[in-house]
């Protein structure tokens, strides 16, 4: 008896080592990412996790060996309940738990998951008993090729994007400089519309020198050269008609 007695402490005194160890894990992590966030890299975060991870493995081969007797044949059962505030169970607890109450006992005090939860699991484990090798070995074998077929479509779509990344020289051009100033010049200038007459660029256009046209006179219409020559072939037929008509009016005049 005693030497079950002296084995329970030992395995007691294992675990609380190992849950403080792992409580100063986690805050240390906990710390790390409130007051480091801004330069914590994915590595550092990698070792505090597998810091944590090797506590949580620690306590599992501790739990699992032969010599440790089985906790959860064991009743614990307080020996105080009280409303009034414990400053013993503060200090102990951290400032966690103030009071032993009759609220707080169930939880703090409970060796069994919830009844429910309960249930969910021994019907799990009923289950996986009554599976037969054969049928566990099709369901792992088809779970296999589904996470193989996964696999393959993710590594295709990651070659695929690779390959597009690497293909790509720079920045794809989105416009054309030579379509802008046709844009502009047949906004501005009418070029390459026909008009029967072209009244220059608005007021405020900007046109650039490569399409502009002939500079009109200071203070005269803007014109094009074909509206010039135009312009210039109906002139002199005029004044020939002018002419021509005063010399049919001075004989009948003398």
């Amino acid at each position: 008896m005693q030497r079950e007695e002296k084995h329970f402490e030992m395995t007691l005194d294992a675990v609380v080592q190992r849950l403080n160890d792992l409580k100063m894990a986690v805050l240390a992590m906990i710390q790390k990412l409130e007051m480091e966030y801004n330069d914590i890299n994915w590595p550092t975060f990698l070792d505090n996790f597998a810091i944590i991870s090797s506590h949580l493995t620690g306590l599992t081969k501790i739990l699992a060996k032969e010599q440790c007797p089985a906790l959860r044949n064991r009743t614990v059962l307080p020996l105080l309940v009280s409303m009034d505030r414990d400053e013993t169970l503060v200090n102990v607890t951290e400032g966690r738990v103030p009071v032993f109450s009759h609220d707080i006992v169930p939880d703090y005090l409970r060796t069994r998951p919830d009844p429910i939860t309960e249930q969910k699991m021994q019907q799990n484990e009923q289950k996986a008993a009554n599976l037969t090798n054969d049928a566990a070995m099709k369901q792992v074998t088809q779970y296999n090729k589904v996470v193989s077929h996964v696999l393959d479509m993710v590594s295709k779509a990651r070659e695929e994007w690779e390959i597009e990344s690497s293909s790509r020289t720079g920045i794809q051009q989105t416009s054309s400089m030579a379509d802008t100033q046709l844009l502009v010049a047949a906004v501005g200038m009418g070029k390459g519309l026909q008009f029967k007459a072209n009244y220059g660029p608005g007021p405020g256009m900007m046109v650039p020198p490569s399409i502009r046209g002939p500079t009109p006179p200071m203070g005269g219409p803007s014109m094009s050269p074909g509206n010039v020559q135009q312009q210039l072939g109906k002139a002199p037929s005029a004044v020939k008609t002018n002419i021509k008509s005063a010399n049919q009016v001075h004989p009948f005049s003398r």
